[in-house]
């Protein structure tokens, strides 16, 4: 097992950025794909975007495409969610995890998860 800590979030206004930060203990990190997923009250948890064991391949939900960008520094054990031109419905809880297959965009295939970091994007 692993486990995720989210950091990085909080209040932004429209068209502004932040960077999330997911730090992973174990020595594992480096062979596994991960995700990033946000959910806000009362909807299911969503895929945002994912990134492969190496960083060679990324992928992302249609709603994020162009403004978010993923990437990893396996030496550091650290997933990143680089988010900009935030919009009021980018405001969610935003969750990194494991990911247990290589179906990224299925919440089902993660299988460990980190205790969420609120991003609210106000307008």
């Amino acid at each position: 097992q692993v486990k995720l800590v989210e950091s990085g979030g909080g209040l932004v206004q429209a068209g502004g950025s932040l960077r999330l930060s997911c730090a992973a203990s174990g020595r594992s990190f480096s062979s596994y794909a991960m995700g990033w997923f946000r959910q806000v009250p009362g909807k299911e948890r969503e895929f945002v975007a994912a990134i492969s064991w190496n960083g060679s391949r990324t992928y992302y939900a249609d709603s994020v495409k162009g403004r978010f960008t993923i990437s990893r520094d396996n030496a550091m054990n650290t997933v990143y969610l680089q988010m900009n031109t935030l919009k009021p419905e980018d405001t969610a809880v935003y969750y990194c995890a494991r990911a247990s297959s290589a179906h990224y965009y299925d919440r089902r295939n993660y299988d460990s998860w980190g205790q969420g970091t609120q991003v609210t994007v106000s307008s």
